[in-house]
């Protein structure tokens, strides 16, 4: 099959690797449909060290099943499914707590010999728990928005409900890409009256307003912070999603977030030390966030996105193939494209 593998720093290859087959009972050999990159995958865009034997790329995709490990009972050849962006086995007592991201049997695409995610085929170990049958057809219209829940709207979802996000609340999103604008989605799905979303692209922002900002603010820093108080009514936001991951996004929603506010960080961290020492402790701020556990999510998210409720397949801009997938890269790299799906 061919695939995506990354050698360092802006060295993405679609190159030809071994088939997959089933190699536990637990197994399943998906043949996949869409996938597509994830802001994730840049940071070792622009950092990974050069290697030689390269790194499979891709954690977020859907397809069809063509074979199934003798254990396998819930899913059968020929199913269309969509796959979280860990596998796991949903049985395990960190599953059955929803913190399916670590779960005792799972793992994560592209590392310990399985799959990534932007090729033609992945084995998928953990099946039952992992993969989730979709109600539509291959051809359906709503794949682009039925893959979000792999990863991405998943991830917008988990930082509304960390921040525990509920009716009436005025909430910041910092971040106008992918997760950014799936938390506008999600914030506004649990009730927030107010949502603000800080981002400076002005196409990215206007779909924001479509999935229901009611405020943009494109000011950084302190000027950015002023802002987002005024429109809060002054003392600040109830609620903050920080999707980026610098120090300067965890200080501004710091700085932007009322005294016993809650913030919650989805953006992976790009630092090891930040500002949360006596002051944050001080305003009796709530820091929580985290990596989404995706499969806890997809079923109560799947309802919305069937009847259109929901629309966060609209965050793909631009659909590439898989020998194009080097310049899907380069092209989010450039912020010439929000997020790129990859069409097999």
């Amino acid at each position: 099959m061919r695939a995506a593998v990354m050698y360092g720093a802006g060295d993405v290859r679609i190159e030809n690797r071994p088939d997959p087959k089933i190699q536990q009972r637990t197994d399943a050999v998906v043949r996949v449909v869409l996938s597509c990159v994830c802001g994730s995958d840049l940071w070792p865009y622009k950092s990974m060290p050069a290697t030689d034997s390269g790194r499979p790329m891709g954690h977020e995709f859907l397809g069809v099943v063509e074979e199934t490990g003798a254990d396998v009972t819930g899913i059968k050849a020929g199913d269309l499914v969509v796959a979280p962006f860990t596998y796991c086995d949903n049985t395990c007592d960190y599953c059955a707590r929803g913190l399916h991201i670590s779960c005792r049997h799972g793992g994560r695409y592209g590392l310990d010999g399985v799959d990534g995610g932007q090729g033609e085929a992945v084995r998928v170990p953990q099946a039952d728990g992992t993969l989730v049958k979709l109600p539509v057809g291959a051809d359906s219209a709503l794949l682009p928005s039925l893959l979000t829940l792999s990863d991405v709207m998943g991830t917008g979802h988990h930082g509304a409900v960390t921040a525990r996000v509920s009716r009436g609340d005025c909430v910041l999103v910092i971040g106008d890409g992918a997760v950014g604008l799936c938390a506008v989605i999600a914030a506004k799905r649990l009730g927030a009256e107010q949502v603000v979303l800080m981002g400076r692209h002005t196409d990215r922002t206007d779909l924001g307003r479509e999935f229901g900002a009611t405020d943009v603010v494109a000011e950084r820093g302190e000027e950015g912070v002023t802002r987002v108080r005024e429109l809060a009514g002054g003392d600040g936001v109830d609620k903050v999603i920080e999707a980026v991951g610098t120090r300067q996004t965890l200080e501004t929603a710091l700085a932007a977030v009322v005294d016993g506010g809650t913030i919650s960080r989805l953006g992976v961290p790009q630092y090891e030390e930040g500002p949360v020492g006596p002051s944050m402790i001080m305003r009796n701020i709530t820091l929580t966030g985290g990596a989404s556990p995706a499969r806890a999510y997809i079923e109560e998210l799947m309802p919305d996105v069937l009847d259109g409720t929901i629309e966060p397949g609209r965050v793909f801009d631009r659909i590439f193939s898989l020998d194009q997938v080097p310049d899907a890269y380069q092209a989010m790299a450039d912020r010439r494209v929000l997020k790129a799906l990859i069409a097999l």
